[in-house]
């Protein structure tokens, strides 16, 4: 059993952690609304830039001289994987659900007999998957500081690191692995296909035109040559952002839990303390009385 000392000591100990975690909790709280916001309206920009280009691809006819990120390379063999992480832990599960949906697909493509990349987006990404595929990763690039103070020049940079690897042949077909959040409790991790550009069918899901017909200016080519890149940095761009407010939902979350597990531990170790107070009185008091009686 232990003593009087230990168990005094482990509660000052547990009571420092939970004054720690209650901390971070309300700091992952102030921070949350902000990134909640700037995701919730990265969304509908990052939506209509794809409905757009959906709309441009269906007036034309698909050659082999249009851009190569609406046409692809006419193959798959060779998939890049962007896995989007945070720089930090202490957020619950958030880099693990990410990481476990990269793994899964990671195995899926090996077992179909294809060549897997990884480019990381954060450090925590990397030092999952590095335990099991270090071969496969190519580069990591790291957000200091966050996507708040990085901007959008962040994602620009990444979205050009692809282009030079898809120029040079390195990769078939990319695909940006993050969270989209849901809400302070709920994150859901997604892959989503960024080069070849995986647009809706048409426009499903756009507005009802009502049987209009729009003339582009310049033409539909190049419109598309201008924008496919754009759009790939504005996807990128939109899962940094998902990835921030996920990831202080889920900080906020996983300290609120521990916060409240220190409580009840810090409890527990009261009352172990308080019992084992009581019983070396109580024996002590024994030893008293029957000196007493000896005499």
């Amino acid at each position: 059993m232990a003593s009087l000392k230990d168990l005094k000591l482990r509660i000052n100990s547990v009571k420092s952690t939970q004054k720690i975690t209650k901390a971070m909790k309300m700091v992952a709280a102030s921070k949350l609304r902000r990134a909640q916001e700037a995701a919730e309206a990265a969304r509908p920009y990052a939506a209509s830039m794809e409905q757009v280009l959906a709309s441009l691809s269906a007036g034309i006819t698909l050659t082999e001289d249009m851009p190569k990120l609406l046409t692809g390379t006419g193959k798959d063999d060779v998939h890049l994987l962007v896995v989007a992480t945070a720089e930090r832990g202490l957020c619950g599960g958030f880099n693990s659900s990410i990481v476990r949906l990269a793994r899964q697909r990671i195995q899926a493509l090996i077992a179909e007999g294809k060549t897997v990349k990884i480019l990381c987006v954060g450090r925590k990404g990397r030092d999952a998957l590095r335990r099991d595929y270090a071969k496969l990763i190519i580069e990591t690039i790291e957000v200091t500081g966050g996507i708040r103070k990085q901007g959008f020049p962040i994602a620009g940079r990444i979205a050009d690191r692809l282009f030079a690897l898809y120029e040079a042949g390195e990769f078939d077909v990319a695909t940006v692995f993050y969270a989209q959040f849901k809400s302070a409790i709920a994150q859901i991790p997604t892959a989503q296909q960024i080069i070849p550009a995986a647009l809706p069918e048409g426009d499903a899901g756009g507005p009802d035109l009502k049987g209009a017909i729009f003339t582009f200016e310049p033409g539909e080519e190049e419109l598309l040559e201008a924008l496919l890149p754009r759009n790939v940095a504005v996807q990128i761009y939109r899962a940094l952002l998902e990835n921030a407010a996920s990831e202080e939902g889920s900080r906020m979350s996983a300290m609120d839990n521990a916060t409240r597990n220190a409580g009840d531990m810090i409890n527990r170790l009261t009352l172990t303390y308080n019992r084992t107070r009581q019983a070396a009185i109580t024996k002590e008091l024994i030893e008293i009385i029957s000196g007493a009686e000896a005499l």
